[in-house]
């Protein structure tokens, strides 16, 4: 049975962001798709674009980076059309996410953003997340927006020996 490359490309997706419990960056869905060559980057923008336009995933950025999850009508398309994905590309998803899912997970997981205040400030607003719980969600004000911006870099490199040392000094 032929069908629309688009198609199947946008399931591809769909059937990627419903695999997993957290949200997936464009980078990560990125480095799947071009790595296993099902298409090249231009064609994968223009299916993440039309999946948003049509309600089917909702994309959220975050300094640098857009995470994507799937839509209660996106994981409905996803259930009426999901056989027209073959098994062997399901098989590279699954094994995919079988090797890479703590990665991705941690990936998404730590977030860092920041923002001007009201006050004139900057505020690094810094969260760890494990299963969507938050673990630690911490807001620290500075006087320039480059050093909010290191504070959030270092909390991705830096997170878990931070996490570390506030379970340990205060429990």
């Amino acid at each position: 049975m032929l069908q629309d490359p688009l198609t199947l490309y946008k399931l591809i997706v769909l059937y990627m962001l419903n695999r997993v419990s957290f949200p997936l960056t464009t980078a990560q869905v990125s480095d799947f798709i071009l790595g296993k060559e099902y298409t090249n980057f231009l064609t994968l923008q223009q299916v993440i674009n039309e999946l948003t336009d049509a309600g089917m995933i909702t994309p959220r950025s975050i300094r640098n980076r857009t995470h994507l999850a799937i839509t209660e009508e996106g994981k409905e398309t996803l259930t009426f059309f999901q056989n027209r994905i073959s098994d062997a590309i399901k098989n590279d998803i699954n094994t995919y996410f079988r090797e890479n899912e703590f990665s991705l997970r941690n990936e998404v997981s730590v977030l860092g953003d920041y923002y001007k205040s009201t006050s004139g400030e900057f505020e690094a607003h810094l969260v760890a997340k494990d299963r969507g719980i938050k673990l630690v969600d911490i807001t620290l004000s500075v006087p320039s927006e480059e050093l909010a911006a290191s504070i959030c870099d270092n909390w991705q490199n830096k997170n878990q020996e931070i996490y570390r040392y506030l379970t340990k000094e205060l429990f």
